[in-house]
């Protein structure tokens, strides 16, 4: 390790070398990590992310060798550019004359000579590392030199970047912003290609975003501090009865209040949560966490059994609920020590107890306010909250997700600049679902957003009258949810609508298509898991082109999941060999970052087969292009290895739905399983809910030219499909039908 001294950036001249200098070292602080990995002589190409217009001084900031630069001058560009190209000593390769520029840079390299070169070939618009182009490699193999990686992290969301949809007119950080360079392991010139130097700069920049000192803080803190901030705004409107609208210095009252009194009297670290989304639920969570506590939120819609087991995995020996869903979910196994949300409040003193804590909220530093309530500074690795998994292909199992994990993908998701703290989001999902815990709850509060919330994502009517009234500008939710609503609401109902983004299962055709049709407006498809946070990758529109001459960059690719959030890395691997697969090919996603969770709880088979080597395995089929977009194919227990091919259920299930003319409507009509068979492995069987013939769909796919192996020959008429409270397919429920008729 070492951290950038006051030395010159050697290439540019005196005069400009100083304040540069010493402006980039009041803007920023710099840590550079692997600096051991350049040369001490020689000549070598360091390639980098490329995320601001001062990458160019912090790379030299961190590198203890003089660098020079390899430029690409367009044909618009403007004298003042070619000026600082000039002055910079920069290599610059002409327009339509790049191989003039690679023989320079050649020249430069035999002469022992450092050249640094963006591969992305102009600044990212997204915070996203773009497609890589070639050229470098060209470098580097002419001159018989290494490649080294280099990663950048900290200086999106600065002001010379392009965060906000805009350079420059940003308010600059009252202080200096942390930036990380990590310099990767040198690529021996015959290895290196466009690929490799992807991977390379992918997990670099995971390892860069790890080190941010913002992931060591404390999740409770943090939000409280976010909410002093603006102790006069409105954080909530919640709609689950009567319209109620709840303050940011309201929610740190109450929270401050109820935590004080679970501290006192509950002696257990784990204690349950079971609400809906709104101001109770969202209270009882920042109330549990700021009494020191770790929130569970139970899955109140998949039965007792799967409830019972994950109180009992949990330790939950408290919850904290409302008298009317204790009411209303009689068959849950609720603990003798239920507690009524309301109750407890007036019992910790209610509003007369609230008023000195309003009052810090107003007058006091955010600082301040998050001391008194002994919330420490430090969160880090530690256990932030207990989820369980949806349990839509095996048993719910108990995601351990730290501090660090809620915090990177809070910070993750806010980079994208879809989400900025301008938005007003529609918080439907549940609380117990990952997406519901961090993307409607957690990060809203942090960021500043308002929340509106409606108690089920299934009142479609509940959902329309509130994005309606209340202006939503943000709609987030599962195909499962946003079905119903592309049928029931009115262009004009959803005139606010800004965004729509799509999570938990693929995106269905011709719900994207109705989408467009109806309303004009293109639903973002995106990806996550339980064990990441939730949040992986998602869509977001293409970045505005701000000048005549920048090249166009792409925010979204139809049928696609989107780009990986920052900070995260993936590979393709061969579900049999565990062989990394070239780029493009199908295989299991491998993901990396610091979002992604450390263990199960009280499963360390179930850990073991999750996490190898530091990278979590998705058990999710999908395949990443060149630039960089992720394609997910389905869940691994979603294909039928038959005859020895990788046989997917949702490609026959839109296959019949398209020869049949069959509109999926409101609920899913009917499923694809795989159960056990002697002689190929696997049989599929359609569990439907329509009278469906087996001989009459395999002449009608037979005829569409569909694989005689991908045929499903039996079918299981039922009266509905079984579906989770998250809106996915409940599979495990679905091929347990199948096995009890055919298995």
């Amino acid at each position: 390790m070492a951290n950038a001294a006051m030395r010159r950036l050697s290439t540019l001249p005196l005069w400009i070398d100083v304040p540069v200098g010493l402006l980039a070292r009041v803007l920023y602080h710099v840590r550079a990590i692997g600096v051991e990995r350049l040369p001490a002589t020689g000549g070598a190409v360091v390639i980098a992310n490329h995320l601001s217009y001062v990458d160019v001084v912090v790379l030299q900031l961190a590198c203890p060798r003089p660098l020079r630069f390899v430029a690409y001058r367009g044909p618009g560009t403007s004298r003042f550019l070619d000026w600082i190209f000039k002055m910079a000593g920069a290599i610059v390769a002409p327009p339509g004359s790049p191989r003039q520029g690679i023989a320079a840079a050649v020249d430069a390299l035999r002469r022992g000579e450092i050249l640094c070169v963006f591969p992305e070939g102009g600044i990212s618009r997204t915070g996203q590392l773009m497609a890589i182009r070639g050229g470098f490699e060209l470098m580097a193999q002419g001159a018989g030199v290494p490649v080294i990686p280099a990663a950048l992290d900290g200086l999106w969301g600065s002001v010379f970047s392009f965060a906000g949809n805009k350079y420059l007119w940003k308010s600059p950080r009252l202080m200096p912003t942390p930036v990380c360079v990590i310099f990767g392991d040198p690529l021996p010139p015959d290895q290196a290609d466009t690929m490799s130097a992807r991977r390379a700069l992918m997990e670099l920049g995971a390892d860069a975003f790890s080190e941010r000192p913002m992931l060591r803080r404390h999740i409770g803190r943090e939000t409280v501090r976010a909410l002093a901030r603006r102790p006069g705004s409105v954080a909530l409107i919640d709609r689950t009865a009567e319209r109620r609208v709840v303050g940011a210095a309201q929610l740190i009252a109450a929270a401050a209040v109820l935590g004080r009194r679970l501290r006192k009297t509950v002696p257990e670290k784990r204690v349950g949560v079971v609400l809906p989304p709104g101001a109770g639920a969202t209270i009882a969570n920042l109330a549990v966490v700021c009494a020191g506590k770790i929130p569970v939120n139970f899955n109140f819609t998949a039965g007792r059994t799967s409830a019972e087991s994950s109180i009992a995995v949990s330790g939950v020996r408290t919850i904290l609920t409302a008298d009317a869903m204790r009411a209303k979910l009689a068959d849950f196994p609720w603990p003798e020590r239920t507690l009524d949300l309301r109750a407890e409040i007036q019992a910790s003193g209610g509003k007369r107890a609230m008023l000195p804590w309003l009052a810090a909220a107003w007058l006091l530093p955010n600082q301040w306010v998050a001391s008194l309530l002994g919330l420490p500074r430090t969160g880090d690795r530690q256990e932030a909250a207990l989820l369980f998994t949806s349990g839509s292909v095996g048993n719910p199992k108990g995601v351990v997700v730290t501090h660090r994990n809620l915090l990177a993908n809070c910070a993750q998701i806010s980079s994208m600049s879809i989400l900025p703290d301008t938005v007003t989001m529609l918080g439907c999902l549940p609380v117990f679902h990952c997406f519901g815990f961090t993307v409607t709850l957690w990060y809203p509060l942090i960021r500043g957003c308002l929340l509106v919330t409606t108690p089920s994502p299934l009142d479609t009517r509940a959902m329309v009258d509130s994005i309606r009234e209340e202006n939503v500008t943000v709609v987030i939710g599962a195909p499962t949810f946003l079905r119903p609503l592309m049928k029931r609401a009115t262009p004009a109902d959803l005139r606010s609508v800004d965004l729509v983004v799509s999570g938990a299962e693929k995106l269905p055709e011709d719900l994207r298509r109705g989408f467009l049709e109806k309303f004009h407006m293109e639903i973002l498809q995106g990806y996550g898991l339980t064990e990441t946070s939730p949040v992986s990758s998602v869509n977001q529109p293409h970045p505005p082109v701000t000048t005549p001459t920048a090249d166009e960059q792409i925010g979204k690719k139809a049928g696609s999941v989107g780009r990986l959030l920052p900070g995260m890395s993936a590979r393709a691997m061969h579900p049999d060999t565990g062989e990394e697969l070239p780029r493009g090919e199908t295989g299991v996603l491998w993901l990396r970052g610091s979002n992604v969770f450390s263990h199960y709880l009280e499963d360390e088979a179930g850990t073991g087969e999750a996490i190898r080597d530091g990278w979590f395995v998705t058990r999710d089929l999908g395949w990443i292009d060149e630039d960089g977009f992720v394609t997910v194919e389905g869940r691994l227990a979603r294909f039928s290895k038959i005859g020895g091919e990788m046989v997917p259920h949702g490609t026959i299930e839109q296959k019949i739905a398209e020869v049949y003319g069959i509109d999926p409507g409101d609920a899913q009509p009917f499923v694809v399983v795989g159960i056990p068979d002697e002689a190929k492995g696997e049989k599929l069987v359609i569990v439907s809910t329509l009278e469906l013939s087996a001989g009459e769909i395999k002449d009608r796919l037979a005829a569409a030219g569909f694989p005689n192996l991908w045929i499903p020959r039996t079918v299981l008429k039922v009266g509905e499909i079984p579906i989770l409270g998250t809106g996915k397919l409940d599979i495990v429920r679905c091929r347990r039908l199948a096995l009890e008729s055919f298995g």
